[in-house]
């Protein structure tokens, strides 16, 4: 038997369980514009800082993934969400990403945003733009070369976007 996944927001006791899970996502350098070696501060203000609200994904007592969420930009952009979202290694593969993403656009939506952007979409995270592509995200622009990929060098980021 499966233990089921609730989403909520985080608390402050949450940090311990979602700062492995960041410096995991952001060490191989492929996927995040965090530095590989983020520092737990960094991580913590971009994650939890002032204007986002991180939320996670809990199976019974264990942290398993998490996403925070932010307007996109401030002012008259502020109608636009943008989120991003990690998921603990070895849980992936579990539906836990799109999980985590239709919990945002939810939450976007009652918070009175009208829409949901993505601003640096690695092209070579396959899987991602993939995803994103199956819960109504489309690609609206790309940018050449915009991303230091650790493995492949400079590697394009697409901008994903979609009204709620």
């Amino acid at each position: 038997m499966s233990i089921e996944t609730q989403i909520r927001e985080a608390l402050p006791s949450d940090w311990p369980a979602i700062w492995p899970i960041i410096a995991a996502v952001a060490a191989p350098g492929s996927t995040y514009t965090l530095e590989p070696d983020v520092t737990e501060d960094a991580a913590r203000a971009y994650w939890m800082g002032h204007g986002t609200t991180a939320y996670v994904a809990v199976r019974g007592t264990d942290v398993v993934g998490t996403y925070a969420m932010h307007a996109n930009q401030r002012g008259l952009g502020a109608h636009v969400a943008n989120a991003g979202y990690m998921v603990r290694p070895g849980c992936e593969g579990q539906g836990l990403g799109a999980a985590l993403c239709r919990h945002s656009l939810e939450q976007a939506k009652a918070q009175g945003y009208l829409a949901m952007q993505f601003n640096c979409v690695v092209s070579t995270n396959t899987r991602a733009v993939r995803l994103w592509q199956s819960l109504g995200f489309a690609i609206v622009g790309t940018v050449p070369k915009a991303y230091r990929h650790t493995v492949h060098g400079l590697v394009d980021i697409h901008v994903m976007h979609r009204f709620l």
